[in-house]
C-alpha cells in the first residue's frame, strides 16, 4: 500500500507549484520592524494506540546585518518543554541546495478535482488537470475560484538574516508531554532580544471516522476541538486506474483547495474564509464525501483534517491605544496553533497502519523523528500536512 500513498502524495507534490498561483505573497516594506518571529505550533492525531504527536517550526527573520562573526541565535525554552535550555536557530547555508528525504515519481496522467461537502457534487465538477498539457506550460483556464493570501511570516527570501529550527543541531525534540506554557526568550547577534509568555499550550487533536452510506457517499464525523476556530478537510485517491489518473477532493464549498489552507491560519483569515464557505466552521463536526467522488477514486482515499487555532500575537513596543499614535515595533512575535488528523476510507484499519508503530520514548510517547535541515518550499507544503517531514 505504500507505493500507492507515495504515489498519491507525489501528484499532491506536483500539483503544490500549480496552488502557488493561487497564493498572493505580502513583501516585507522597509519599514518592518527589525526582527519579525513565528512560531508554528501542531499536534498530530496519535496512531494505533499511541499518544498525539507535536511540533514546533521556529523562523527569525531580521532586516539586520550580524554583528561579531556568523549569525547566531537561540529560543530559550520553559521548563516544562523538556527540550533543554535553549535550542538554535540555525540560518542555512546560502546556495546549498535543499536534501529531499523522500524521493517522488513524476505523476502522468490527469488530476481530477472535486470540491464541496454533500451526497453529490455540484456543476462544473470535476475540473481535469493534464499533466502532459502543464508540462508544456498549458495551465487550465480559472483554476482558482479565488486567491488565498499566504501568511509566511519569515523567510530566508524575505529577511537581510534568518535562522530556524529544527534543523539537525543537537537531539532536541518536542515530547508528547512538552508544554509551551511559560516565558520564551529569543536572543542573537542579528536581532533585538525577543520576550514573551504564552498561556495557550498545545491543542487537541480531532479524531476522524469515515463511514460508508448506501448511497455510495462517504460520510466523515469528529468531536469538536477546543479552541478550533474553523476546520478544512482533503482527500486523495487512485483507485486502480492504469491510466495514472488521480482524485483530488476538498471540502471547500467553492473551488479552492491546497495552498495556504495546508498550513497555519490566524483567526481573522479563517473568519473570512468561513464567510467565503472555503473552510468549515467551528461548529460544524461532519462533512461528507461525494458520491462521484468515491466513484472516481475507488475504495480507498487518504485524506487530513485540520483544526485551525488561535494565535498569540507580542510586540515591542506594545501598540498604542490611540490609533492616531504612530506605531513602528522593534521586534514582533506571534504563536499560531493548529491540529490535525488523517484518516483512510474504505480501509480504516489501514488508517493506522500507514503511518506504522512509533516507538515509545521515555514519557511513554511516541518518539518524533530526529530535525534535519529545513529549507521550506512549496513541493514540501504536502509533506508537512501529511505529516512525513517538517515542509522542507
Amino acid at each position: 500500500m505504500r507505493p500507492k500513498i507515495m504515489k498519491m502524495l507525489g501528484a499532491g507534490t506536483a500539483l503544490a507549484g500549480l496552488l502557488a498561483a493561487g497564493l498572493v505573497v505580502a513583501q516585507t516594506s522597509e519599514t518592518a520592524p527589525e526582527a519579525r518571529y513565528v512560531m508554528d505550533i501542531g499536534t498530530t492525531a496519535g496512531m494505533m494506540g499511541q499518544g498525539d504527536s507535536r511540533e514546533m517550526v521556529l523562523r527569525l527573520g531580521s532586516r539586520l546585518p550580524a554583528t561579531g562573526g556568523a549569525p547566531k541565535a537561540d529560543h530559550f525554552l520553559p521548563e516544562g518543554m523538556r527540550m533543554g535550555a535553549s535550542v538554535p536557530l540555525v540560518t542555512p547555508e546560502p546556495n546549498k541546495p535543499a536534501k529531499e528525504e523522500y524521493k517522488f515519481e513524476r505523476p502522468k496522467g490527469r488530476m481530477l478535482i472535486y470540491w464541496g461537502c454533500g451526497a453529490h457534487v455540484g456543476p462544473g465538477q470535476p475540473v481535469i488537470i493534464d499533466f502532459a498539457k502543464v508540462a508544456k506550460g498549458q495551465m487550465p483556464p480559472d483554476l482558482f475560484a479565488a486567491g488565498i493570501p499566504a501568511e509566511l511570516g519569515p523567510r530566508p527570501g524575505n529577511s537581510r538574516t534568518y535562522g530556524d529550527w529544527p534543523n539537525g543541531k543537537g537531539n532536541a525534540q518536542v515530547r508528547g508531554n512538552s508544554s509551551l506554557i511559560g516565558q520564551h526568550r529569543i536572543a542573537g547577534n542579528y536581532s533585538p532580544e525577543i520576550s514573551f509568555a504564552l498561556n495557550q499550550d498545545f491543542m487537541s487533536a480531532p479524531r476522524v471516522k469515515a463511514g460508508q452510506a448506501a448511497d455510495g457517499s462517504i460520510p466523515l464525523n469528529w468531536g469538536q476541538v477546543p479552541l478550533a476556530t474553523g476546520y478544512y478537510a482533503w482527500a486523495m485517491g487512485t483507485g486502480d486506474r492504469k491510466d495514472g489518473d488521480m482524485v483530488w477532493w476538498a471540502s471547500s464549498a467553492t473551488r479552492q483547495f491546497g495552498g495556504d489552507l495546508w498550513s497555519w491560519l490566524s483567526p481573522a483569515t479563517v473568519n473570512r474564509l468561513i464567510g467565503q464557505k472555503v473552510v468549515m466552521p467551528a461548529t460544524q463536526t461532519s462533512c461528507t464525501i461525494p458520491t462521484e467522488v468515491k466513484a472516481a477514486a475507488g475504495e480507498m482515499m487518504m485524506g487530513f483534517l485540520y483544526a485551525y487555532g488561535p494565535e498569540a500575537n507580542f510586540a515591542f513596543p506594545e501598540r498604542p491605544k490611540d490609533p492616531k499614535i504612530a506605531w513602528r515595533p522593534k521586534w514582533t512575535a506571534k504563536a499560531r496553533y493548529r491540529s490535525m488528523a488523517n484518516f483512510m476510507t474504505g480501509m480504516p484499519d489501514m488508517g493506522d497502519a500507514m503511518r506504522g508503530q512509533m516507538p515509545a520514548n521515555q514519557d511513554g510517547q511516541p518518539e518524533q523523528p530526529k530535525p534535519k535541515p529545513c529549507k521550506p518550499k512549496l513541493g514540501g507544503l504536502l509533506k508537512r500536512a501529511a505529516g512525513l517531514g517538517g515542509g522542507c
